[in-house]
């Protein structure tokens, strides 16, 4: 089984980090499966200002997607404050958004970031403290799978500001669908996709 979407519409993603997080390598292998799955990859790199990531996804070139990925453990905090700007962009406020990786300092003890992070306007939110390697890729695959065929079939693009998308079902922590699919597309996954999430 592949661990890349099936699917005969290609996203554009912009990929990028936070900006208090200097960390270049999850960025890189993050643009290599999204490349490698055929994808139109920009990124963005490390430390980003908001204002630079949001204008990277304006004009008649804007994404389909926009994925934050962080290790630095402030990412529930960077993350919280650039939805927050995104969604009160008329221009932006449908653009579906995704973060993962370490989103806090003090790991899995219940602090509850994936629920805030969906609250404030992310579509899914991944997070290594409450999710295995394995499963943050299944729930990230199959979020990609579920926006380009949503993208195919009902609208010419995906960042059209009227329209916002809902959360995905199950991606809150990065978790697939179902526990079956995670453990198959588990077994096929690439050495070095788990850390393009942001999982160590």
């Amino acid at each position: 089984m592949s661990a890349h979407p099936t699917t005969s519409h290609l996203l554009r993603v912009v990929v990028s980090s936070v900006s208090s997080d200097a960390h270049m390598w999850n960025l890189v292998h993050l643009h290599l499966l999204l490349e490698e799955a055929g994808h139109e990859v920009t990124n963005l790199g490390v430390c980003p200002p908001d204002a630079t990531v949001m204008d990277a996804c304006r004009g008649p070139g804007r994404p389909d997607l926009l994925v934050l990925s962080t290790v630095n453990g402030h990412g529930h905090l960077d993350g919280l404050r650039l939805i927050r700007a995104i969604r009160r962009d008329a221009e932006l406020a449908g653009l579906p958004v995704v973060i993962g990786g370490k989103l806090g300092v003090r790991g899995g003890d219940g602090e509850g970031f994936g629920r805030r992070l969906i609250e404030a306007g992310f579509q899914a939110v991944f997070d290594e403290s409450e999710s295995t390697p394995e499963r943050m890729l299944a729930g990230f695959t199959d979020f990609l799978t579920a926006l380009a065929e949503d993208i195919a079939t009902t609208r010419p693009h995906a960042a059209d500001a009227t329209t916002a998308r809902p959360p995905v079902a199950g991606a809150v922590t990065g978790r697939p669908h179902t526990a079956d699919t995670a453990a198959a597309r588990a077994e096929d996954a690439p050495a070095g996709l788990p850390v393009a999430l942001g999982a160590r």
